[in-house]
């Protein structure tokens, strides 16, 4: 295949994925104009590198790989440019999210985030993930449920079982105790 039409073929698919780069990007940065920009970043990277693509069937992971990639620079950037004196703008959308949920992401290093996001917000397959992060199989399996596992514990920390609380004491005649 020649640039011309791997560029063609970049093209295509960063049409057809627009809405998931958007919303990959957003779950990094929280904030609809930054997500917006960091898609627009993406694909001008994906187009400009199109010729470096080896194998078109492996055009939407090598473009997710740049989304994520673009997201943490800007996170990075963001980090260095703003003065911890001045408090942080957070940005703000009209839909409705689970916040807990979005807010329990933030305990996860890159790399879980990135599984759970394409795992379980853009459905892709554990495979396809394995590939856009350069990772093998097995491994991407063991941060997901590595992920999983701190989501959960971040999620259900404070919640109360439905055992009375401090559980009650038995009589000492009810125990089996002599005196």
């Amino acid at each position: 295949m020649d640039s011309q039409q791997m560029q063609q073929l970049v093209e295509e698919e960063l049409l057809s994925s627009y809405d998931s780069l958007y919303r990959l990007a957003y779950s990094y940065v929280k904030n609809e104009p930054d997500a917006m920009d960091i898609v627009q970043e993406s694909a001008y990277k994906a187009i400009k590198h199109a010729s470096s693509l080896k194998e078109k069937s492996h055009a939407r992971t090598w473009i997710w790989r740049i989304a994520i990639n673009t997201s943490l620079e800007f996170l990075r950037r963001r980090q260095q440019e703003i003065p911890a004196s001045m408090p942080q703008e957070q940005g703000k959308e009209d839909k409705y999210c689970d916040f807990d949920t979005l807010s329990a992401l933030d305990i996860l290093n890159e790399k879980e985030r990135a599984v759970i996001i394409l795992r379980y917000f853009e459905d892709r397959k554990l495979q396809e993930i394995a590939h856009a992060l350069e990772e093998n199989l097995n491994t991407t399996k063991s941060i997901l449920y590595r992920s999983l596992k701190k989501l959960k514990a971040k999620l259900t920390e404070g919640e109360t079982s439905h055992e009375p609380y401090p559980p009650k004491k038995l009589p000492k005649y009810l125990k089996g105790d002599p005196r």
